[in-house]
């Protein structure tokens, strides 16, 4: 006899709803989850047992139901989210389904903001306090925010830009406050609730879309203040897949300069894309001996791709400051050749 499952928990009914998927589909999402949430998922997908054709149906209803919603607050906002949901599910369940989404999804802050000109919202964040100004563009989206710090003084740059990177978690007290300083002259939005935001993942996004003299003002002054820090920005600006970006004479001296051991292993997990770049600026004798190298390398630890494919990125990073070769930043316009 099949065990009746009691109340779910959030985990539980995102692992049903995975399984219900199927694998390949599963995959694509569990790619774009964090690090713990897999784990806690994965964990709950390894203890359920037999799960009923009915609780699938009403968790994959209750998911469509969210999405919905979703849907409805990105196009016109929550009002008209309720609005819509009330006329198809009644009051009752339109209730239920927004506040699910306002209290455990995060209606994020600020979203007035992320609809107007970078230059107005410079206009009225740039004498605030640097906390004030990485806090608001926390919340932008990283082109928005990008053009925010470029056009700020050099010393606010890095000032900025550090506590961007070190920002964990707000009060909603604090981010109310901050919010009804904009409401008066932008917009409004409402807030519930502790929201993350900022961290060094932002930071490294917002940076990619600076020019290149603002990203190398902040990363050298922080580079005297916060090494460490610093480093690990430097380390995320540019990734091992972003050699596609690059044009195939950067991509040939990138070759030269690295150690061929090391593009054996970084290829070992390589994209296709990738790969096929690489290949296509080696010589026909030396892209075949690295296939074969590949091809003898058998199971290789994932820790020693990283590595290898890390020391490939600083190789770029050392051929970039060298001015060597030029990894296109935002605002920098075209390259002249």
């Amino acid at each position: 006899m099949q065990k009746q499952l009691g109340p779910l928990t959030g985990k539980q009914k995102a692992a049903i709803l995975l399984i219900s998927l199927g694998p390949d589909i599963s995959a694509q999402v569990i790619k774009n989850l964090r690090e713990e949430e897999i784990e806690d998922i994965t964990l709950e997908m390894a203890n359920l047992r037999t799960v009923g054709s009915e609780v699938k149906e009403k968790v994959a209803e209750e998911f469509r139901e969210l999405y919905m919603a979703q849907e409805y607050i990105a196009s016109g906002g929550i009002e008209y989210a309720r609005d819509v949901l009330e006329r198809a599910l009644g009051s009752h369940r339109a209730n239920d389904i927004i506040n699910k989404l306002t209290v455990s999804l995060q209606v994020r802050p600020f979203d007035f903001a992320r609809h107007t000109e970078p230059s107005q919202l410079l206009n009225f964040i740039q004498n605030e306090h640097p906390q004030t100004i990485a806090l608001v563009m926390a919340y932008l989206s990283a082109d928005q925010a990008g053009t925010i710090l470029s056009a700020l003084p050099a010393q606010r740059q890095v000032e900025v830009a550090k506590r961007l990177a070190t920002m964990d978690r707000t009060s909603p007290e604090i981010l109310s406050e901050v919010e009804s300083i904009l409401e008066k002259k932008v917009s409004a939005v409402a807030t519930q609730g502790f929201t993350a935001a900022g961290g060094i993942d932002a930071t490294v996004e917002i940076l990619n879309r600076t020019d290149r003299g603002t990203e190398k003002t902040i990363i050298e002054a922080l580079t005297e203040e916060d090494p460490e820090l610093a480093e690990e920005i430097k380390r995320r600006m540019f990734v091992f897949e972003d050699i596609v970006m690059l044009d195939d004479r950067a991509i040939q001296q990138i070759i030269r300069e690295s150690d061929s051991k090391d593009w054996a292993l970084a290829l070992k997990t390589a994209s296709g894309e990738v790969s096929a770049r690489i290949y296509k600026n080696m010589s026909k004798r030396a892209s075949d001996l690295l296939k074969e190298d590949i091809s003898y390398l058998g199971p290789v630890r994932l820790r020693d791709v990283e590595d290898a494919q890390q020391r490939i990125v600083n190789v770029i990073r050392r051929l970039e400051e060298a001015g060597e070769i030029v990894v296109a930043r935002g605002g920098e316009g075209e390259v002249l050749v």
